[in-house]
């Protein structure tokens, strides 16, 4: 009777009328992110502004890179005659492998495409290296150093090598234009979180003797 209430606006158009706080601040995220990466890429071809730093910047590149690092632990594994190093060596492996694992998986989840400017003349790709997130040279780099700072004796002028590399690995990563601020950024805290879990699930001749019975 008379006039009635009108009729509410759909679900639907009401989140588009009024967009969560969330969404509004994961979108501002994304835009500064894809921002800022473009503006770091400064090596990102020859022409760039730093393009001469490029050589330099791939032999940063290829240090982080999984193949030389699981080359050289498998090779170090091999010529080793302490039961000690081997032991810290396997455990080298397990964590590299353990790494490369990972982070496919999580790649293969977001499929988040590489920057537009980045230039596909990456060392040895294959497979989800087509996507960016996360930053696998990042999160090898920081599984990397945190596992070195705590099974080798460093002076503290080498400690700190140690960690000026994974940095380094980090930033060339946007320098490069090979991937967004933020793959490297989570690429970091993952390698960093990761490593307590192989601090986690250690191998040793107790836990897994039938594993070093091989070596």
């Amino acid at each position: 009777p008379g006039s009635s209430a009108a009729a509410p606006l759909p679900e639907e158009d009401c989140m588009k009328l009024n967009p969560s706080f969330l969404g509004i601040a994961l979108s501002s995220l994304l835009a500064i992110d894809l921002w800022a990466s473009k503006r770091l890429g400064v090596c990102a071809g020859e022409g760039s502004a730093w393009g001469s730093a490029r050589p330099l910047m791939k032999v940063v590149e290829v240090s982080g890179h999984g193949i030389p690092w699981l080359l050289g632990t498998f090779y170090g594994l091999c010529q080793s005659d302490s039961s000690a190093t081997r032991e810290v060596l396997l455990n080298l492996l397990f964590a590299l492998l353990l790494d490369l694992v990972l982070v496919a998986v999580v790649k293969g989840l977001v499929k988040r495409r590489r920057p537009t400017h980045n230039k596909m003349d990456m060392f040895v790709t294959i497979s989800v290296d087509k996507y960016s997130f996360p930053s696998g040279h990042a999160t090898r780099a920081a599984l990397v150093c945190r596992f070195v700072l705590h099974h080798l004796v460093l002076a503290v002028p080498l400690r700190v090598l140690v960690v000026l590399w994974a940095l380094i690995v980090g930033i060339s990563r946007v320098m490069l234009g090979r991937h967004n601020v933020t793959d490297v950024l989570f690429g970091l805290l993952l390698g960093y979180a990761l490593y307590g879990v192989v601090e986690y699930c250690w191998l040793s001749p107790l836990s897994a003797p039938a594993l070093f019975a091989l070596w």
